[in-house]
Formats: C-alpha cells, structure tokens, sequence
C-alpha cells in the first residue's frame, strides 16, 4: 500500500472525527462526497454520586430512582444501582461504622438502590447521622435520563428541615453561589469520588471583596469511591454572609454539592449553578417567599452589569429599585429582593444590561418561606433549559408544585408523571408556557398511585423552558420545604456516522 493512501485515509478519518460526518471517495474518481450527519443514540452508561445526608441522629432519608421508559436502544436490559461509599474526614482519616451495641457495623457491599426496569421508580431508606454518601452507575437501557433524588426529613435540632437534592454526575468544575461563612450558618461541601483511584481537589472562597485567604482549601484528597465533607468556615477566617465556593479538581473527578444551616430557618442542599453564561434563568421562586437574596458572581476578568427581571404569572417586570445588578470582576455581589413575588409565583430572568456584551456570570437564590420560629430555607441556582428531556423523583400525591418558565418564546411541554413506586399508572398532561411568563402547577398524579412517582418534562414546540419542583412537607407546624430544578438530562449523545470507500486504497 502507497503512503500516499494511508496518508489520505488519516485525514479522512480525522475529518470525520471534527465533523461528524464523512463519506470517503478515490481522488479523481469523478464521485460526489456524500455526508451523512451525526446520528444521536441513547446513552450506555451513566454515574450519580449522592451526598453522605448524615449530621442528625433524626435524620431519615429517603433515595428514589429512576429512570423514564423508551429511551434505551436494543435488548440490553442492564443494570442501576447505588452502593455506599466510604465515609472519610476531611483530612483523609476514614470513619468507623458502629452498631448499636458500640462494634463496628460491616458493609455487606449491598446496592442500597438497585433499579430493574425503566419506567417504575424504586425506593429506599436511610437513618441515622452515619448514612455516608451513594456511589451509582446504570448501564442498558437503564442508563438514559438516570436520576435519583435524596429527600431528608430532620424535624428538629440546628439541621432541622426538609433537605433534597438531585444525585449528580461527576465533574471537574464547579460553582455555588450563595454561600456563607457567617456566624449563624454551618455549610459543608461535600465531595465523593467515584473512581477507583484517588481524586485532589481544590476549593476557593470568594466574598464581596474578592478572594478569601485560604491555604487548607487546596490539595485536598478524595479517596477512591469515597465521600469527605469540609466544613467551609474552617477554610477561612473571614467571615462573611455571602460567599461563592469554587470547586475545581487537579486530579480524578468528583461530585460536589454544598449542605447549608442556618439557626433560624433551617437546612437544605444547594446545588451548583449553571455553566457561567452572560444570561441565566433561575425558576421556580415560591409564591409565599417571604425572603428572597439573589447571589452572583462574576469568574472572569471583566465586571457584568446585569439586569434583572421577574417572570410572572402573565409577564416580566423589573423590580423597582432593583432592576439592576452591578457584579464586579471575582467579588460576590448580594441583593435583597424582599418577597418579590407578592403572593405570585415566578421565576428570575438575568440578563445583560443594555450596550453590555453578556459578561458570563453564575448565581443562586436563596429562598425563605414562613416568619419567626417557623422559617424554612430553600436554594434555586441557575439551571439550563429542560430541552429534549428532563426528570425530577420523588414526587408525593401531595405537597409538589412544578414551575415551568419560557424566558422567550410561547413553548409546549409534555409532563409525564410516572407509575408510582408501589402500584399506579403514568398520566399524561400537556402545559403551553406563554414566552416571558412563569407557569406554576400541581403536577398530575399517576392513577392509583402507590408510593412516590416522577415528573418527566419534554419541550414539544417553541422557545427553551426552565423548570423547578417544588416539595413541600408539614412538619411541627413549619412547612418544610426543597426545590430541585431540572435541566436537559444528555440522555443522547452525538455518534458521527462515517462511510468507508474502499476504492482510496488504490494499487
């Protein structure tokens, strides 16, 4: 065979790699290239990591998995499960697991979820402060659209409060918005690694003046299939209300999530924001906030002049007097909007200002429900748009409100609500959001429902939709309270279709 050939039939193949497409031809042969685009397929594998939910004795959590029915491709049937991982300290030094009679508890290396069919949520249930954090992969035709939620109830105590959070994948990257450092607030970011090789990761702090002094944050070990948390207060000595935590790995990948309390109201999950961008859409503010404190944070090298916007029951207006939001270069800026929402659930829009190129920047809300003694805390960040497909778990026959918010375009979605858990069958219901407006609901119920269920939401016509859940659960009086956002589940990836013509070879 002629160098020249193989030569060719290299960059043909690289072609195709770049591209997508590739149809190889003979030079000279007089043939026409022809492209075929990329095909997309569903994915075979999929990883989520879940957080060690511990810290309370009363701590009870419940895991629902799921994955939604049609999107696997051939017979595969494939697996889903979650095992635990290795609860270890900050510093690497691992924890010993005790029984009730004071010995050590042995891990069976049972899955502590393990999903058979799509389809069908399955649950399961943990207590007590040593439940540590869930390693998880699903292949087959479990593997698209994979998701699982962990809801814990803690119904008193310095952590109390309903907390959720959707089981992530793992990254190398990684931004929190709304953070905090002040006296009144207890966070951890929790990291576990779900490899079989040890992880490093980094962790910056930044405040309203820019980076805080921190020499513990860098290098800290992850080891294999395990989870550590770090108490941030304990990375800084400034102490500062509102912080943005910066999550960057030197080695290996891990899963990050940051776990808020407050003395006054309460505990939750609060998830990474969305990809720095120069526009974000943070869905889902309750109706009834009676507090709610936008945090933001610009990563670049350039200040972003943002304007702000709640989008409503019928459309989009400024907030008087905070209609504009000025965050400069690597500082954190925080407003207040009080309950911006007056009664009318919504969803925040940022946007450049005008003459402003679109600085990318990241952010969260902070949200409060409830006065006094019976505060609840709960955390939006900024999400992505629903796309193809998105799915949120654990939703109850109460106590769910689905907020749907089109920041441009009038857009159709299709809500699935899946069979339940122990008995049901799915339903189906079709909103339309009007473009710059918000859509709050009580999402359908699966007939004959049976324990807990799923929301898929899939965008049939229009304009991108963002979408939140809220749950919500009376507790002693207080209504408890988490959000979870959903954004496109990547249950499909891009596979480039390429064509062989043997004819190249030549003599």
């Amino acid at each position: 065979m002629k160098s020249s050939s193989l030569s060719l039939i290299a960059g043909a193949v690289a072609l195709a790699a770049v591209t997508g497409f590739a149809a190889l031809t003979a030079p000279g042969d007089g043939g026409t290239a022809e492209a075929k685009t990329a095909a997309r397929l569903p994915v075979e594998r999929s990883s989520l990591l879940c957080p060690a939910p511990g810290l309370s004795e009363l701590a009870e959590t419940t895991y629902t998995s799921f994955t939604p029915a049609g999107g696997g491709s051939g017979g595969e049937a494939g697996a889903a499960e979650l095992q635990k991982a290795t609860a270890t300290t900050a510093d690497g030094g691992k924890k010993d697991k005790k029984d009730d009679k004071g010995g050590k508890k042995a891990d069976p290396g049972k899955p502590v979820v393990s999903l058979k069919e799509p389809g069908k949520p399955v649950t399961a249930e943990e207590s007590g402060a040593d439940t540590p954090a869930l390693v998880g992969t699903a292949t087959g035709r479990l593997a698209p659209g994979w998701t699982t939620q962990q809801t814990t109830m803690v119904e008193a105590g310095s952590a109390r409060g309903l907390l959720g959070v959707s089981c992530t994948g793992p990254d190398t990257d990684f931004w929190f918005p709304a953070a905090s450092t002040s006296k009144s607030r207890e966070d951890y970011v929790h990291l576990t690694n779900p490899d079989d090789t040890a992880a490093v990761a980094d962790i910056e702090l930044y405040g309203p003046d820019g980076s805080l002094k921190s020499d513990v944050g860098e290098g800290i070990t992850v080891p294999a299939r395990s989870g550590v948390p770090v108490l941030i207060s304990t990375l800084t000595s400034e102490v500062t209300e509102d912080v943005t935590v910066h999550v960057t790995t030197r080695t290996g990948r891990v899963g990050a999530v940051i776990r808020t309390a407050d003395e006054k109201t309460g505990s939750d999950w609060l998830a990474a924001s969305a990809t720095p961008a120069g526009t974000l859409v943070l869905p889902g503010i309750p109706a009834d906030a009676t507090s709610v404190r936008l945090v933001a944070f610009a990563p670049g090298d350039a200040d972003a002049d943002l304007t702000v916007k709640l989008m409503g029951k019928t459309g989009s207006f400024s907030p008087v007097g905070q209609d504009q939001l000025h965050v400069k270069s690597r500082m954190t800026a925080g407003v207040d909007l009080k309950d911006i929402t007056k009664g009318e659930a919504g969803s925040l829009l940022l946007t450049p200002a005008k003459g402003e190129k679109g600085t990318p920047v990241v952010a969260a809300l902070r949200v409060v429900r409830g006065t006094g003694d019976k505060q609840e805390v709960g955390y939006i960040p900024a999400t992505g748009p629903v796309g193809a497909r998105a799915t949120v778990a654990d939703n109850r026959d109460k106590g769910s409100i689905l907020s749907l918010a089109a920041p441009g375009d009038t857009a159709t979605v299709k809500v699935t609500a899946s069979a339940g858990s122990g008995g049901g069958e799915q339903t189906v219901k079709k909103y339309t959001v009007k473009g710059g407006t918000t859509l709050a609901v009580t999402p359908p119920v699966p007939a004959g429902l049976k324990g807990g269920y799923a929301l898929t939401v899939e965008t049939e016509s229009g304009g991108p939709v963002h979408a939140s859940r809220m749950l919500t659960v009376t507790q002693g009086g207080i209504q408890m309270f988490t959000v979870q956002t959903l954004s496109d589940d990547n249950g499909t990836v891009e596979v480039p279709a390429a064509e062989q013509d043997l004819s190249v070879l030549g003599d």
